[in-house]
Parts: structure tokens; C-alpha cells; sequence
């Protein structure tokens, strides 16, 4: 690519699937702007997949590859598979020839993998943002050929080259940052008392099938604890099953809702949180220096998330549960905890010290040293 030294900043960001990745992607896109207002930030994601909605409600353009991943258990369906990745490869190519960036920023999912390829071949500088303690098959595989790579845990090097490693954390949702609420306030929101501990349990927007059973089979142990306060968001797969079961004899002390919109309202509500491990949202009880109780999914890739979670939990910045327990143990050791002013204290304190604030920041800065490479 020439250089042009009057050039307008152009910048990529490819990847998604999730809001694990959607989520920091926008953070470093919004920091770009903050940094060069002028910039031009294209955003390539998958097809069919939530950055396709997410992203431009966020103001951003994007454009979407029909790939797709690979099927591990049926392997037959993956010639279709090879089919799409080729198809997204050469659509990529056309979107770089036409966009002409200066860098490309990969967070993980689908698209990141061709589109990072296809610019790393055209060298064009790439940067890759890992999220999790255990990388991604697609980022273990780009980090060979790219210029950076931006991570939030330490002892990455085993998965990627450490010339190229910058500790920086994940990046979080802008708003989060901004506490604007108290605890009482909040409370009042959710039509709870402030004198009272309150638990938040989120399986993500979609939900958590395990957590979901732990509570609705367990509304009796609910109903036995009318000091505490429970804000439960079942996720949209799960809440007609759980309104179904739950609405006719709620406790006065639990809040139902299928997807919770403002989250900062939620945590600023919360003594503890009970959450999936995804890395994203273990960023954001760092820097809100959270209390939490973590259920790694199983149903993840290598297991990622029992291993972002033991980051935690050996550093006693968080208890852990697992998935296969969760049915009996998950309400009885919740209760446990938001219990016990000490271990919350601890909980907080600790997680507190693994806070990486202004990663979208360091990233863009990063993102922008490249790309004037190419100015």
C-alpha cells in the first residue's frame, strides 16, 4: 500500500459472534475516534451473526462474510465450511482493495480469521486482541504473521510469540465506567430495599440453561430468605419457561427479566454477582471492583472459561462453582457469600487488583502507531 502522508486514517476491525468480542471491538473503535475523530473505522463481521444488529446501532458500518465455523463432531458438513471460508477470503480481499486501511484490528470470531489473513498477505500491519486466558484456535493461528497482540491475562507467550505480546487488558463497555448511580438508587429501581443484600444472577443474553434450573427448581430456598434480594436475568431462551413456572407464586424477594438493558444500574444494585466466565464480563467486575461467583460454560472451545475463572479463584478474587454443580450448590453457596461481610470484602479487594483500566485506549494508540506506518 503507499504511503500517503495527507491521508485520512483508515482502520478495520474484524470479528464477533458474541458480545465478548462485539463489545471490546466497539470500545476500541470509539477510542480511535476519540483519539482521530476523522478516522474512517470499517467493521467486518459474520453473517447472520449479532454484529450485524450490534454494530450499527452502534454507528458503525459493517460488512458481513458468509462463513461459518466448523462442525467438530460432523465433519461431512465442513465442505460447505471450506466452501464459505474461500468465498469470505476473496470478499475480503475486494473489502481491503476498496476500503485501503491502514491497519486491521481482529477480536476473535468467524470473520476475524480471513479478514486478518487476507490483509497480513497484503501487508497490511494487523492487530490482535485476545480476551481469554486460553487462546482462540483463529488468533493462535493469525499470531504468526501479526504485529501485535494485545491480551488481558498473563503467561500468553505460551500461546503466542512475546516480542509481539502487550499486556492491556480487555476492553470494556464505555458506559460501565461511568457510575452514575448509587446502591440505594439502584435498589429503588428494582423496587428493593436498600437495607437488604442483594444478589444479580446473568447468564448472558441468551441465558444459561444450568443456572436457570438451579433457580427455578430451587424458588423454595428463595422464598426461605426474604433478607436477601435476588435480580435474576433468565436470558430470552429460557424466560417463558421460567415465567411459566415462577409467576404465579414469585417471592416478594426475587426480580425477573428476561434481558437487563442497563447494566450499570444492575451492578451498582448488586453485593454479588453470579455470571458465566466469559472474559468480557470478568473485565467488567474488575474495574467495578465486583463480588462474584463464576460458572464457567462448558459448552465453550478448550474449555476457556474454567481457565479465565481459575485466574480468578486462585487468587481468591472469586468463588467458584461448576456447571455440574451448579443445581444443588449455586443458591445455597450465593446465600453463603453475600452472607459473609469478610469474604465480600476480600472478594472485592482482590478483584480490584487485576483491573486493567483504559484498554480500549491503550489498544486504539497501539492500533494508530501501526497504521501511521502505512501513512
Amino acid at each position: 500500500m503507499k504511503k500517503n502522508l495527507n491521508s485520512r486514517l483508515r482502520i478495520i476491525v474484524s470479528g464477533g459472534g458474541t458480545g465478548g468480542h462485539i463489545y471490546p471491538a466497539i470500545s476500541i473503535a470509539n477510542a480511535i475516534k476519540e483519539i482521530d475523530p476523522k478516522a474512517a473505522i470499517l467493521f467486518v463481521g459474520a453473517k447472520g451473526r449479532m454484529e450485524m444488529k450490534t454494530i450499527p446501532e452502534a454507528g458503525y458500518q459493517i460488512i458481513g462474510l458468509p462463513i461459518s465455523g466448523f462442525h467438530r463432531k460432523q465433519i461431512w458438513k465442513n465442505f460447505r465450511v471450506i466452501a464459505k471460508l474461500l468465498v469470505s477470503q476473496w470478499k475480503a480481499k475486494n473489502i481491503i482493495k476498496n476500503f485501503r486501511p491502514h491497519a486491521v484490528v481482529g477480536v476473535g470470531g468467524y470473520a476475524s480469521g480471513p479478514t486478518l489473513k487476507v490483509a497480513s498477505g497484503m501487508k497490511i500491519p494487523t492487530l490482535i486482541q485476545e480476551q481469554n486466558s486460553y487462546a482462540g484456535v483463529t488468533n493462535k493461528l493469525l499470531a504468526k504473521s501479526a504485529n501485535k497482540i494485545c491480551v488481558a491475562y498473563e503467561g500468553m507467550e505460551k500461546f503466542f510469540p512475546a516480542d509481539k505480546i502487550m499486556m492491556t487488558g480487555n476492553p470494556v463497555r464505555q458506559s460501565l465506567q461511568i457510575q452514575s448511580m448509587s446502591r440505594e438508587d439502584a435498589l429503588k429501581t428494582f423496587g428493593f430495599d436498600p437495607a437488604k443484600k442483594t444478589i444479580l444472577i446473568v447468564g448472558g443474553s441468551l441465558g444459561a440453561g444450568s443456572i436457570n434450573k438451579a433457580l427455578m427448581d430451587h424458588i423454595k430456598i428463595i422464598r426461605e430468605n426474604p433478607d436477601i434480594q435476588f435480580i435474576w436475568q433468565t436470558g430470552k431462551y429460557y424466560f417463558k419457561d421460567v415465567e411459566s413456572k415462577v409467576s404465579k407464586d414469585k417471592p416478594d424477594n426475587l426480580y425477573i427479566t428476561t434481558f437487563i438493558r442497563d447494566m450499570n444500574t444492575a451492578y451498582a444494585a448488586a453485593d454479588l454477582v453470579v455470571s458465566r466466565a466469559g472474559a468480557g464480563s470478568i473485565s467488567e467486575f474488575c474495574l467495578l471492583h465486583k463480588a462474584i461467583i463464576l460458572i464457567p460454560s462448558p459448552n465453550v472451545a478448550e474449555d476457556h472459561q474454567t481457565k479465565n475463572a481459575m485466574v480468578l479463584v486462585n487468587k481468591d478474587a472469586a468463588v467458584f462453582v461448576k456447571d455440574a454443580d451448579a443445581y444443588e450448590t449455586l443458591l445455597p453457596t450465593a446465600i453463603e457469600t453475600v452472607k459473609d461481610d469478610k469474604k465480600l470484602n476480600t472478594l472485592r479487594i482482590n478483584i480490584a487488583k487485576l483491573a486493567l483500566p483504559d484498554s480500549a485506549r491503550i489498544i486504539a494508540e497501539e492500533v494508530i502507531k501501526l497504521a501511521k506506518n502505512e501513512y
